[in-house]
């Protein structure tokens, strides 16, 4: 049976449990023809949130990066999320779309390399 979360948020906790390692991304508002704008952020298992100018909440994204362990970039596709009332507005925080396991899994083992890195040094 699946776990029910509460209005507080449990579910989001937990999300928010996965590490974020930093990351560059390449940005742009899906669907656009317009060049991927150079982003600096973090990547965590479900999303990811970057600098730059804010975008409206609901906006549909296509990101590029690269994970060092894989040949090819990464292509996914993002919705901007809601900054949560009283929260700073200094990142763009965005949940990934409709990702194939395979990029869900090649995230999962990049983000578990690097925080096993980070314990051991």
């Amino acid at each position: 049976m699946a776990e029910q979360t509460d209005s507080t948020g449990t579910q989001n906790e937990e999300r928010r449990d996965s590490p974020r390692v930093p990351m560059k991304f390449l940005v742009r508002r899906a669907g656009s023809e317009a060049d991927f704008e150079p982003r600096e952020g973090d990547l965590s298992l479900g999303g990811c949130a970057f600098q730059g100018a804010a975008l409206d909440p609901g906006a549909q994204l296509e990101m590029r990066f690269l994970l060092p362990s894989l040949p090819d970039e990464l292509r996914v596709r993002g919705e901007v999320l809601a900054v949560p009332q009283g929260a700073q507005a200094a990142a763009t925080r965005v949940r990934f779309l409709e990702l194939p396991v395979e990029t869900e899994l090649a995230i999962a083992r990049y983000l578990d390399d690097m925080e096993l890195a980070t314990t051991k040094s």
